[in-house]
């Protein structure tokens, strides 16, 4: 595999390899070499990198390796010289070894969990990939003012403006769903990002506008292993990011940019599979859902407060978790509600593919720490046969107060979140697939940004409480 992408690499005179490592938080880090100065010792001694501005070590000890992965690569189509990048682990450097808190390596760890667990398993993910495209963002917090402004064409308060672009034709209020040109604007970017996917292999499923007005939308991906799914989502949020800005546009995968729109997420569908068949479907239970599914789902709900932490582990992410916006507030499932944290669809029709949907992420996840989290979850279910418990048939904001006791409140803060994670981490600290140190960095981290916001003045404070 090596000896094949180094001759790639001469053949087709690419000038540099681009080295992309993912840090703690979920960000792409990288670096770039000239490939006359890139050969088969690259793949086994490694880049030196400083792990500290990664999140991963103190600044005392911040030397790391960067190992790229063969396995992973792309012809980067954002670079003007020819560049081939590929995804790299970062290790520690003596001895070279994978480095607990790097997020491939957790992934990696939690897959053989699953094997150990389920041998000749697979866990499938396919997560649907939603974001707002801006025409305009601005933002700035100082010590005497801080505000925020974002606009997009599409936007129904746009319409009165005396741009020459605008020609009318606005989206209404949460009435983007599938909107058809000219209301949506977007169709041409979104068929611009769909064919970059495919030329890096990211299947996709189909695209659309979504319901926000403002220019929200969503590419949803195939299914695929755990592992590669990660890697190409990395690359999924990378091309769109680059591929909007060729537009004009400005990409956010921001949990809730916007007052009153809908929040984008990251809805991930997941199943089990053996020998391609998934051991979810069983047609004789209810649902069609068989007992390990059952216990599967019911890990994901018992520990879902937890799973948040990873899943939603920003302070805007519990500002889409809100009733009246089809998002998830409830620790439930349900067969088609959209309300439901777990949702079963109803229109499956290939019993090969038999899987629920985990709705509450959200795009400011670590996807991999996310998707092992999640895995984690299921897998701690099945061991300890977990029931899931009745469905929840109701609409959760007309909800009594019975139902409510029945199914309760998701976290509705990040600090509530990460209060769960510290009461509730035994899941995924088995087999050592978080590491206490990582689970521990990760709290520290979250709860700074939590502390960042809490001592800012809010603008809507203002409006309550500058003339008390």
């Amino acid at each position: 595999m090596i000896e094949k992408l180094l001759k790639k690499i001469k053949d087709e005179k690419f000038e540099f390899v681009d080295i992309k490592m993912t840090d703690l938080r979920g960000y792409w880090r990288h670096i770039t070499i000239p490939a006359e100065n890139f050969g088969e010792k690259s793949f086994i001694d490694g880049i030196g990198v400083d792990g500290s501005s990664m999140g991963f070590l103190s600044v005392k000890a911040g030397d790391m390796i960067a190992l790229p992965d063969p396995s992973f690569w792309f012809v980067d189509p954002f670079y003007a010289a020819p560049t081939i990048s590929l995804l790299a682990d970062v290790n520690e450097v003596n001895p070279l070894e994978p480095h607990t808190r790097d997020p491939r390596n957790v992934a990696r760890k939690v897959l053989r969990r699953l094997q150990k667990e389920l041998p000749g398993t697979e866990a499938i993910m396919g997560p649907e990939l939603e974001f707002y495209l801006f025409d305009r963002a601005r933002y700035n917090q100082t010590t005497s003012g801080g505000f925020y402004y974002l606009d997009s064409e599409e936007a129904e308060w746009s319409s009165g403006s005396d741009s020459e672009k605008n020609l009318g034709n606005q989206i209404r209020y949460k009435e983007g769903y599938h909107a058809a040109p000219p209301h949506d604007k977007t169709h041409e970017i979104r068929c611009y990002l769909s064919r970059m996917f495919k030329d890096v292999d990211i299947p996709v499923k189909y695209h659309h506008h979504e319901v926000g007005g403002a220019g929200q939308q969503e590419i949803e991906t195939g299914f695929g292993t755990l592992l590669e799914m990660a890697d190409k989502s990395q690359l999924a949020k990378y091309i769109i990011k680059n591929g909007a800005a060729k537009f004009g546009k400005s990409a956010s995968f921001m949990p809730k940019p916007l007052f009153m729109e809908p929040g984008s997420g990251l809805h991930v569908h997941q199943f089990l599979a053996k020998d391609g068949k998934s051991i979810f479907y069983d047609d004789s239970k209810p649902f069609r859902l068989s007992q390990i599914g059952r216990y599967y789902l019911g890990g994901l709900l018992r520990h879902a407060p937890a799973l948040l932490a990873f899943t939603n582990p920003s302070t805007n992410s519990y500002k889409r978790l809100v009733a009246g916006f089809e998002a998830p507030v409830r620790i439930s499932y349900s067969v088609g509600n959209r309300t439901a944290a777990v949702r079963i669809p109803g229109y499956i029709k290939d019993p090969a593919q038999m899987r629920f949907e985990f709705r509450p992420p959200d795009g400011s996840a670590n996807i991999y720490l996310a998707f092992s989290a999640m895995l984690a979850a299921g897998l701690d279910g099945i061991k300890n046969k977990i029931e899931p418990g009745e469905p929840l048939d109701a609409d959760v904001g007309a909800m009594d107060e019975k139902l409510g006791a029945k199914f309760p409140l998701l976290p509705s803060s990040l600090l509530r979140a990460l209060e769960a994670l510290d009461a509730d981490k035994d899941f995924l600290m088995a087999e050592n697939v978080f590491s206490k140190e990582l689970i521990e960095t990760w709290i520290k981290m979250k709860t700074h940004e939590v502390e960042q916001i809490r001592v800012r003045p809010h603008p809507w404070e203002f409006r309550l409480y500058y003339d008390v």
